[in-house]
């Protein structure tokens, strides 16, 4: 495994946790505990997390923003499987929004070879190289200032961008979903070009992997009955997911390695 992915792995562990000793990561990743060390020395310049005996805390509070890098390494498989089965929910020649983020950046790995002539409205520039060479794909970016890291577009502008347009289906990436307070996001402000992005779209497709379901972060975005289906890899009896049946949500479950996935519709489905 390469260093800058091992890294991105145990980010995403002490984010979870709020701790880490180098004893049992050396053990799971099959490397000496000097290797771990010089890794946790390199998360610990970051301003990650702090040294302590024999391992590491989380410095920045278990409520920050994981890096783009440990969140596009953290379930990348099941981003996958989620990622194509979103996709089999779009239909051709649609006008789709797609998100920012790590999840919805594999939705549009998915899109590329599906043939649906779609036209795409952006605020991720990471999203738009992915499918600038699709054929009979037109992509629009979204104006707005550049988040470093993330490489989204953000602000007023980006907000107004939205306020011009009329499209089928937005696809979003969101950081919580729970059953009382909806979904929800770590930033401000791209949890404000969310919200512009809901209003500009007929239909609203989270892709979320089962680490979101139950979590709830800073921002509020929308209550689960504003959102039209949740595609997630996480079990159909999680308690986010039950609220959102009820709610009259569309529930995709993508249950193992291989793919195959089961609509669970809503309550009165």
């Amino acid at each position: 495994m390469a260093a800058k992915t091992r890294r991105a792995l145990i980010e995403q562990r002490v984010i979870a946790e709020g701790e880490i000793d180098f004893a049992t990561l050396a053990d799971e990743f099959g490397v000496s505990a000097m290797t771990i060390r010089r890794d946790v020395e390199a998360l610990e310049a970051s301003g990650i997390v702090r040294r302590v005996v024999g391992g590491a805390i989380l410095l920045a509070g278990k409520a920050a923003e994981p890096s783009f890098e440990t969140r596009a390494a953290a379930a990348a498989e099941g981003k996958m499987h989620i990622a194509e089965a979103a996709v089999d929910l779009l239909q051709p020649r649609e006008t789709v929004i797609l998100d920012s983020g790590s999840s919805v950046l594999a939705v549009a790995k998915a899109i590329r070879g599906r043939g649906l002539a779609l036209t795409i409205v952006t605020p991720s520039i990471l999203v738009a190289i992915e499918l600038a060479d699709e054929p009979d794909t037109t992509v629009l970016m979204s104006g707005g200032r550049v988040r470093p890291g993330e490489l989204s577009l953000i602000g007023s502008e980006t907000e107004e961008t939205f306020a011009r347009y009329n499209c089928d289906t937005y696809v979003m990436g969101v950081a919580g979903v729970d059953s009382s307070r909806g979904v929800s996001e770590y930033h401000r402000e791209e949890g404000n070009v969310k919200r512009a992005a809901m209003r500009a779209a007929d239909r609203v497709i989270v892709v979320a992997d089962e680490t979101k379901l139950g979590r709830v972060q800073l921002m509020s975005i929308a209550p689960l009955d504003e959102v039209s289906a949740i595609v997630t890899d996480g079990r159909a009896d999680h308690p986010a997911l039950v609220g959102a049946r009820a709610a009259g949500v569309q529930v995709v479950c993508v249950p193992g390695p291989a793919g195959e996935y089961t609509q669970l519709g809503t309550a009165s489905a």
